[in-house]
């Protein structure tokens, strides 16, 4: 005779019954066919407001438009990746400023990051393209770096605070520069913690590059709107909608995927495990001490 053990709870919640189990099966076959309804809905439309005939795709077929698309994606991929690198400086800079021990380095540090995340990333472009006479580009860059770049700051200051306490104790007590425990023990341990929101912020900079069309900047979605305002393609909003949306859900995704990767391999890595700050052997030097 088999006698049959009830499930046991978890810490967080109890595992369903036979009830529960049913219920949820209920409600995922009920959300599936309100899904796909959704969607044959919105095929309906397309088809019945004729999105999907020749003359609205032809365009894409000439050679003139697909150079016009891909020199706005290349112009997307140089904004995006000027603006990273330079957010990524920028946030640096004003972390290293926030976590100072001089008080009107910290203050100004403090003051810059509040001003530039409360300040919309539209209206610090088109002020710079505008005001300051800048060219696209460099008004597009500047722009996003100095937000994103504050943004970057709280977030490289938070994960250095994050550390355990007495690793930056234990340092200190090792006779290390405030410098020296930033650089070879805190950063270290932080910069795993950090690294899913540090990609995050790229990916709003990567979509907000699209914000260039507003000032002529000729990157992708100012090439797809180009199409798409066209008499002579009769036009083709939606295909271009449809054609341009994937490339820039996919460039988002790739940056997320190599986020993950990114991680596990910091996991991997025994150079990137947390560093123990272990009492060091008589006559050792610690790294920079003379």
């Amino acid at each position: 005779m088999t006698t049959h053990t009830a499930p046991s709870p978890t810490a967080l919640y109890d595992i369903p019954g036979p009830v529960t189990r049913k219920r949820h099966r209920l409600y995922g076959f009920v959300s599936t066919v309100l899904i796909l309804a959704l969607v044959g809905w919105v095929i309906h439309l397309l088809f019945d407001t004729e999105q999907f005939t020749s003359a609205k795709w032809t365009p894409f077929e000439y050679k003139g438009i697909q150079e016009l698309l891909l020199r706005g994606l290349g112009n997307t991929l140089k904004a995006f990746a000027y603006a990273a690198v330079l957010s990524l400086v920028l946030g640096a800079v004003l972390a290293v400023g926030r976590l100072s021990d001089h008080r009107v380095v910290r203050w100004v540090s403090t003051l810059l990051v509040e001003f530039f995340r409360a300040m919309p990333v539209l209206v610090m472009i088109f002020f710079i393209f505008v005001a300051l006479k800048v060219q696209p580009l460099p008004a597009l860059v500047t722009g996003l770096t100095l937000y994103n770049g504050s943004v970057l700051a709280e977030v490289f200051r938070t994960g250095i605070n994050s550390v355990e306490r007495g690793q930056r104790e234990a340092a200190y007590a090792l006779g290390m520069r405030k410098t020296q425990v930033t650089t070879f023990v805190l950063a270290p341990q932080a910069v795993r913690a950090m690294l899913p929101t540090i990609i995050s912020q790229l990916v709003v900079a990567l979509k907000d590059t699209s914000l260039g069309y507003l000032i002529t900047y000729e990157e992708f979605l100012h090439a797809g709107k180009l199409i798409a305002s066209n008499l002579d393609y009769d036009l083709p909003f939606i295909p271009v909608v449809m054609v341009i949306s994937p490339i820039y859900i996919g460039m988002c995704m790739l940056l997320s995927w190599f986020a993950t990767w990114v991680a596990k391999r910091e996991r991997r890595n025994p150079k990137t495990k947390a560093v123990e700050v272990a009492p060091a052997e008589p006559g050792t030097l610690l790294p920079g001490v003379q």
